[in-house]
């Protein structure tokens, strides 16, 4: 009996204390709660069920990844010269789009190969390039890279920009990826110069052109242009591409009494043929191939006066032109700003323009530029494309080098000035 009251004293006791315990916890919760005590209140659940989780849902993260451009061209080898007029030109609206703050707050990443003018090479750096996250590329001077290259960039639905690359066998009717910006296809050219051989009377034409995709294009445009014009004969050369002594083909064409030379079809050969026609002592025009202006008139000088006439995509004339020249001419070692870099220069801002508009998919990207027009500062057209990727309404500028005083800052310590001959009406798109 005792015993038995001595345990219900003792259970008594017991549960005081647990009592007690758990007053004291309740009235100090701030520092002696467990979390299950703090979760079980209203007011933190409330906060932690609401207002966090609605911030999270609606908030996206902000993309800083950079925009990866490629830059793919001829850095050395034979096509160099162009090559790295157009890498400048990249790299200068590069730099002055990341000074503003970029797009939308993204910079944007250069990402630069070396085609050294050779397919093979060229392949391979743009499987290079788009392997690390080139959302475009451009810069492509030859056509026979132009070919290998507009091949892969169609398969992996990728946008690629050719500058200087014309073979009329780099575009099909099913191209949706790839761009001309400069240079259009080679029945576009051959055709402008018939018209000038016919409006100053010429009667024979001489023309040399390169064994390679470029110039067989040129050669079988020259060919069909010229065989609907009355009273005109046409004599065609063919050189090997790296081919500097042009002795044999300017004395037969002597022989034919050419009373000009197209050079069109033989890039890398313009400077050696205005230099060694003039030696010869043909006075006669020569019409470039699209060369730079500056290659030229360094390598030939005053015999280049009045007889080098070739062919752009820029209005040397134009107040845009100009003051696009002095910044680049202020960036690049460059002593002047070719029609190339000015191409570069619209590449970056056009794949700019698209990937604030559309996002960072490249065959997003190639839609939003079939869509839309681009007025690149100092182009002579604005910059727009058929389905298959020509340029839709091109109008190139003809000018000849002239002994004359530069705009200041645009030609710093030189002589000469191009003088626009002829800008051409908008071009006929090829049709492949």
């Amino acid at each position: 009996m005792k015993r038995s009251w001595l345990m219900t004293v003792g259970l008594i006791l017991a549960l005081a204390l647990v009592t007690s315990a758990c007053s004291s916890t309740d009235e100090s919760t701030d520092t002696t709660a467990t979390p299950g005590d703090t979760t079980t209140t209203a007011a933190p659940a409330d906060t932690t069920t609401t207002a966090a989780p609605a911030d999270t849902t609606t908030t996206e993260p902000v993309n800083t990844e950079p925009i990866k451009i490629g830059l793919l061209t001829s850095l050395t080898a034979t096509f160099a010269p162009w090559g790295v007029s157009a890498r400048d030109g990249m790299r200068l609206a590069v730099e002055e789009i990341n000074a503003a703050g970029g797009v939308d707050g993204r910079m944007i990443e250069l990402l630069e190969r070396d085609d050294q003018s050779n397919p093979e090479e060229g392949a391979s750096g743009l499987e290079r390039l788009i392997e690390d996250g080139a959302v475009a590329v451009g810069g492509v001077i030859s056509s026979s890279v132009g070919l290998t290259t507009a091949r892969i960039a169609e398969e992996l639905q990728v946008p690629l920009f050719l500058v200087k690359a014309g073979s009329d066998e780099i575009l099909t009717t099913d191209s949706r990826h790839t761009f001309r910006t400069c240079l259009p296809a080679a029945p576009m050219v051959a055709g402008p110069i018939a018209q000038y051989a016919q409006s100053e009377g010429i009667t024979k034409v001489g023309a040399i052109v390169a064994d390679y995709a470029w110039g067989q294009a040129v050669k079988s445009a020259l060919e069909t242009s010229f065989a609907g014009v009355e009273g005109i004969e046409l004599q065609i050369e063919v050189a090997p591409v790296p081919e500097q002594d042009f002795a044999a083909y300017l004395r037969r064409l002597d022989d034919f009494g050419s009373e000009i030379i197209v050079a069109t079809g033989h890039p890398p050969g313009g400077v050696s043929i205005t230099k060694q026609s003039d030696d010869f002592g043909m006075e006669l025009a020569v019409t470039g191939s699209w060369n730079p202006l500056g290659l030229i008139v360094g390598a030939v000088g005053a015999q280049a006066t009045d007889r080098y006439a070739d062919f752009g995509c820029v209005d040397y004339d134009s107040a845009e032109y100009q003051e696009l020249a002095r910044r680049y001419l202020a960036f690049s070692e460059n002593t002047f700003m070719e029609d190339d870099a000015v191409a570069g220069f619209g590449i970056v801002h056009a794949v700019a323009e698209a990937v604030g508009a559309v996002g960072d998919d490249p065959a997003a990207v190639s839609d939003y530029l079939h869509a839309n027009a681009f007025d690149i500062p100092g182009y002579s057209f604005s910059l727009s494309w058929t389905e298959w990727g020509e340029i839709a309404a091109a109008q190139p500028t003809f000018v000849v080098i002239r002994e004359q005083e530069p705009p200041e800052g645009v030609n710093p310590g030189a002589n000469w000035y191009p003088e626009l001959l002829v800008l051409s009406d908008p071009l006929e798109p090829y049709v492949p």
